[in-house]
């Protein structure tokens, strides 16, 4: 616990450090630096500041051994596929496994962990830093609400979250081709990031009324056909099927933040809540996310899908909190520092109450251990039942 607590502390410490680049001044004496005077002070500093954040998240996540609640199971699909087994895991993780165990001569599991931990904090990193209008806010979400955490327990998942995060910075920009090849890429790794093709596309349309009217039968519908949809389902992902996760579930907890998160955006906005693109993408992407856990909690991990659309609630919610700072109605705009107040104290509660189920099957990252002080239990494989 000392560790992620030094961890969170130090590392958001930096982040006050950063200015982040939607937030970047453009005046002419900024353009006549960039330009005649090539890169400022400031943003040597917090290209350092970035760079310490990021080794910190790295370093912790690299070094780490059995820590999460998939690592013993990673560990016995990489032997399985140095040994040219069957595993259910996909051709990225595969080939990137036997590449590594070949080089270094030996199943060097903990060099595969380390590289799952660089690119899953790069894409966040850089999908943060690209998106958000307040750096510090972001990633203080980013921290608190277990997102860089949780990518210690679910690594093949966390890695294409974080791909779909920095994926929709090409989306946003209508570089559609380099947003669905990189889709294209990560789902090599986890097949689940497919799914972005479908929801960011709908998340972004212009939705009229009867369109509404109709996703709404549609979810009405999953109230007496769930049986049917979930054979379809199955046909699709076939993987899921006689397994534990076809009990279904939803979380209540994050059916209350995609609540609280559509609440504060009309407040924010009121009629103007979808008048841009990307207001109206953050919105639909929440709305859809709250359909899912109200109405598809039969369908198996509901919450991977979930999560593509509510990890924009790390750049949303800073966004709302600046237009409120930024508004017009004096009465709204002094709430700016309430509600950025309300918004910490909310995620340091979250962060606890994390934290304190973070030993539990199902998380794991509880205690932190390392391989420079522990050593790796025996996998099923060595114990003979492989």
């Amino acid at each position: 616990m000392v560790v992620y607590l030094t961890l969170t502390v130090a590392t958001f410490i930096l982040s006050l450090f950063v200015q982040g680049k939607t937030s970047l001044p453009a005046t002419d004496i900024d353009r006549y630096n960039l330009i005649y005077r090539g890169t400022r002070r400031g943003q040597y500093r917090e290209k350092i500041v970035l760079l310490f954040i990021f080794v910190l998240l790295v370093g912790v996540s690299a070094l780490r051994l059995n820590v999460g609640n998939d690592y013993s199971k990673y560990v016995e699909f990489m032997h399985r596929t140095y040994s040219n087994a069957v595993v259910p895991t996909e051709p990225g993780f595969n080939i990137l496994t036997k590449v590594i165990y070949r080089i270094s001569g030996f199943e060097n599991y903990v060099l595969v962990f380390a590289i799952f931990s660089f690119f899953t904090i790069l894409f966040f990193m850089i999908g943060i830093y690209e998106l958000s209008p307040d750096f510090v806010t972001s990633f203080m979400m980013f921290m608190l609400l277990g997102y860089y955490f949780q990518s210690l327990s679910t690594v093949r998942y966390y890695l294409a979250l974080g791909i779909a995060l920095y994926a929709m910075t090409f989306f946003f920009k209508r570089d559609y081709p380099r947003f669905v090849l990189l889709v294209l890429v990560g789902a090599l790794f986890h097949k689940s990031l497919l799914v972005v093709l479908i929801l960011y596309p709908l998340a972004k349309l212009k939705w009229k009324r009867w369109m509404l009217g109709i996703a709404l039968g549609v979810c009405l519908s999953c109230l007496f056909f769930r049986d049917m949809y979930l054979k379809i389902l199955i046909m699709l992902y076939p993987s899921y099927a006689g397994t534990e996760y076809l009990t279904g579930g939803t979380s209540k907890v994050s059916i209350i933040r995609c609540i609280a998160v559509l609440l504060f955006a009309f407040f924010v906005y009121g009629k103007t809540v979808v008048d841009t693109d990307k207001k109206s993408f953050y919105f639909y992407a929440n709305l859809m996310a709250l359909a899912f856990y109200t109405f598809g909690s039969f369908i198996p991990t509901v919450s991977r899908i979930c999560y593509y659309l509510t990890v924009t609630q790390i750049i949303y919610i800073p966004e709302m909190i600046l237009d409120l700072d930024a508004s017009k109605n004096t009465k709204k705009a002094r709430l700016y520092g309430a509600v950025k107040i309300f918004l910490m104290i909310a995620c340091v509660g979250y962060f606890i109450m994390y934290m304190r189920s973070a030993g539990n099957d199902g998380i794991r990252i509880l205690p932190y251990e390392t391989f420079l002080f522990h050593e790796m239990p025996a996998t099923l494989s060595e114990r003979g039942f492989g």
